[in-house]
């Protein structure tokens, strides 16, 4: 069975091949695909943007395909920046910007009070209209300063709950153990090995 990954994130495709590595699936991507436009991800919900994005494929390759949305909510923002994650200082923001925006905003909210959680959707779309939704989650908090030079986007102000270090101060390894990404994959595996188990 071919699956087609709906992103050119070269790291993103890496660590998807990592998780489902062993079974019976060849994974392809938008890469091989040249005619396949860009997906403007304006939905309200990681669910909304998920489905977009691999609804779209799904149709212009005639294959079952991948799509994810990831982002970060905080409690005290009411869930900001939430599926505005990678654009909450700007469309085109860089990391270091969405991070010192986070923290104006959380400016003189006490650590206690600075909870939040990485969400991440998973969407598989196959012809026939048939879609299936994998959900992830880490809770933590949100520090004051950015720590750590691994990761990217928010993890430098990112504890994960049990631990004392930021995402960014963790080796990739150790972060993917217990990533909200991570969490979602795991269970598109298992659905995967039902699912080809069974052809």
């Amino acid at each position: 069975m071919q699956i087609v990954i709906a992103s050119r994130n070269k790291k993103k495709i890496e660590e998807l091949k990592r998780i489902l590595e062993g079974l019976s699936i060849e994974l392809l991507s938008v890469n091989n695909f040249p005619h396949l436009g860009e997906v403007v991800e304006d939905g309200e919900t990681f669910q909304e943007n998920a489905l977009k994005k691999a609804r779209y494929v799904c149709k212009q390759t005639g294959l079952p395909a991948l799509a994810d949305d990831s982002g970060l909510e905080v409690d005290a923002l009411e869930g900001a920046p939430g599926v505005r994650s990678a654009r909450y200082a700007g469309d085109n923001a860089t990391d270091e910007d969405n991070i010192k925006k986070l923290l104006k905003d959380l400016e003189g909210v006490p650590l206690d009070r600075r909870t939040a959680r990485f969400v991440c959707c998973i969407a598989l779309v196959f012809p026939g209209h048939k879609e299936y939704l994998f959900w992830g989650y880490v809770r933590g908090k949100i520090t004051e300063t950015p720590r750590g030079s691994y990761g990217f986007g928010y993890d430098p102000v990112f504890i994960p709950e049990g631990f004392s270090t930021t995402f960014a101060q963790m080796l990739p390894h150790e972060k993917d153990r217990i990533s909200h990404r991570k969490e979602a994959l795991d269970k598109l595996r298992e659905f995967l090995i039902k699912l080809t188990t069974n052809l």
